[in-house]
């Protein structure tokens, strides 16, 4: 009965298991890195289009500058409040974290042009400049889409490009 027992067990030796732990650690790190961030609410990003929509056939028939402004800062709210609803329920669905590398890099990527919207929108509207908003939104929209959607689905730069080249002609168009 002695060749049908098992051999004897050799404990391995705890630098080994240190080095193979940090060395699965490393891999893991990796791959969640190079990983894309895929909670980018695709039924949430068609509402707020639609909302946009419905805004900008309220402000065409507004008089007031003043009106106008208010009700696209507004639409913008709005339009936050559903991409980050949609976004924080994608993310559960998915079971990760917002936080995690691809998510972090996704919003350290797409904030950037959006606080410069912000900050020129309340330039541009102090200077009376209320008529250059929407190409300027287009674009910078547009340019947080492309650098954030660099580490999400293939879709999105496209999108961002879509909203740059938009932009262009919002430029030259006369606005309220």
């Amino acid at each position: 009965m002695h060749f049908l027992s098992s051999p004897p067990r050799i404990s391995e030796p705890p630098e080994l298991r240190s080095a193979a732990i940090n060395n699965l650690r490393f891999i893991r790190d990796t791959m969640e890195g190079a990983s894309a961030f895929t909670a980018v609410p695709g039924c949430a990003m068609v509402i707020v289009g639609f909302t946009a929509l419905a805004t900008s056939v309220i402000t065409a028939q507004q008089t007031s500058s003043v009106e106008w402004f208010r009700t696209w800062i507004t639409e913008a709210g709005l339009a936050v409040a559903i991409a980050s609803l949609g976004m924080a329920l994608k993310v559960r669905r998915q079971g990760k974290a917002l936080t995690s590398r691809p998510g972090r890099k996704f919003v350290t990527n797409l904030l950037p042009p959006l606080i410069a919207s912000a900050l020129l929108t309340g330039a541009m509207y102090q200077a009376g400049l209320i008529g250059v908003l929407p190409g300027l939104w287009l674009l910078l929209f547009g340019t947080g889409v492309v650098t954030g959607g660099a580490f999400t689905v293939k879709a999105a730069p496209v999108m961002g490009y879509s909203f740059m080249v938009l932009g262009e002609p919002a430029l030259l168009i006369p606005w309220k």
